[in-house]
């Protein structure tokens, strides 16, 4: 049966595709779009049942965020940012939790990577830094920051509770945007860089990804952090080339490259070139679902991700993004002078594609970390 969330997103497609100038133009999500989507739950789709969440599975996640991708890739490159972060609602201790992620409006994102400092202090913590790639932080209602805990000289020094590296949740009204997302591709996802200038913030309003256990055990604490993150790069660059197919197909009925007396869709070459596109997509996606779906079972039944099922999650999630950017390239020269104009879908869907494969999480580089553990080589896991 389908999940509710995937039929509200595709309810809500058309609407969606009509605004990609728009989106694009503005360089972030229209506010008047998020308030409709919000109340979907997409936003906040791994909060645990116990905080009011909608209750999907790993696979639903990416099927949902893949069908907003395919509608508008920065409409589902953000859903899958906000979904991800709040899986961490399990790690935060009461009343943080509730407070951050119980309210069903509730949008959280922001960097996990420790580009901040954080200076204890009496209740709490005092937070300055900068942060890039701050997809949807401009629509959140909590935006949360890498830190490393640090001393009065500035250098590391865990707080003598072990707390050393925590990703704390900030208030948007704490937080400078500054306008950098001046790019190619997902131009609408708003990913700015943010800054934090001495924001006090609450005891244990953090998590320390990777370091202890979560306070809600369920079945998406059990979940791999980094490999949803991941998944959810993958299923945006996934929705987003199999948009690019369906967008050349309905072009080449119509186009005739210049000097032929044939359409696109009459020669050869088209017809080969999107039937590999399909097969090609579709087997990294199926992988990568498997890979999701192995995983979440052994998740329901009690069991914390192991390391090999997140390395074949990342494996899955690398090969699926970049099989995707190279499908809606093809799609891209496929399509002939037509797409070169920034009217075409079919140019904005590979542009959207390539950059999604800049993604530290899915980026080439990321097959050397699941090939050494493969091999059974020394391996740090910390972020997988």
């Amino acid at each position: 049966m389908t999940h509710r969330l995937l039929a509200a997103a595709r309810e809500l497609g058309p609407a969606i595709s009509a605004r990609s100038a728009e989106i694009e133009a503005l360089g972030t999500l229209p506010m008047d779009l998020v308030d409709e989507i919000r109340p979907t739950g997409a936003f906040r789709m791994c909060v645990p049942a116990d905080l009011d969440g909608p209750e999907v599975t790993a696979v639903e996640s990416l099927e949902i965020f893949e069908e907003f991708a395919y509608h508008d890739g920065s409409v589902g490159w953000c859903v899958a940012i906000a979904a991800t972060t709040s899986l961490l609602a399990s790690y935060l201790p009461d009343p943080h939790a509730a407070a951050l992620f119980g309210d069903p409006s509730a949008i959280g994102g922001g960097f996990v990577m420790p580009r901040g400092r954080a200076v204890p202090t009496e209740g709490g913590l005092r937070v300055s830094g900068r942060w890039q790639w701050g997809s949807g932080t401009k629509h959140c209602t909590t935006v949360g920051g890498g830190c490393r805990v640090v001393g009065p000289d500035g250098q590391p020094e865990p707080r003598d509770d072990g707390l050393a590296v925590p990703f704390v949740f900030m208030d948007p009204s704490d937080i400078t945007f500054i306008e950098t997302w001046d790019v190619a591709g997902l131009a609408g996802t708003g990913s700015v860089d943010f800054e934090a200038r001495d924001v006090f913030v609450p005891e244990g309003r953090w998590v320390q990804i990777g370091a202890g256990g979560p306070v809600r055990d369920n079945a998406w604490s059990r979940f791999s952090f980094y490999g949803l993150l991941a998944c959810g790069v993958a299923s945006a660059a996934v929705g987003i080339a199999r948009r690019s197919i369906d967008e050349l197909v309905e072009l080449s009925g119509a186009r005739k490259p210049q000097g032929s007396t044939r359409t696109l869709a009459e020669r050869a070459t088209t017809q080969a070139g999107v039937a590999e596109a399909e097969a090609r997509l579709a087997a990294a996606w199926g992988l990568m679902l498997d890979a999701v779906d192995g995983t979440w079972q052994s998740a329901l039944a009690g069991q914390p991700s192991t390391v090999d099922q997140k390395r074949r999650i990342r494996l899955a999630a690398t090969h699926a993004t970049q099989t995707a950017a190279g499908v809606a390239a093809s799609m891209f020269t496929a399509a002939g002078g037509a797409a070169v104009y920034r009217t075409s879908p079919v140019q904005r869907c590979f542009r959207d594609a390539a950059v999604a494969a800049q993604h530290a999480m899915v980026a080439p580089r990321t097959m050397e970390t699941a090939g050494r553990l493969r091999m059974g080589l020394p391996t740090d896991t910390t972020t997988l």
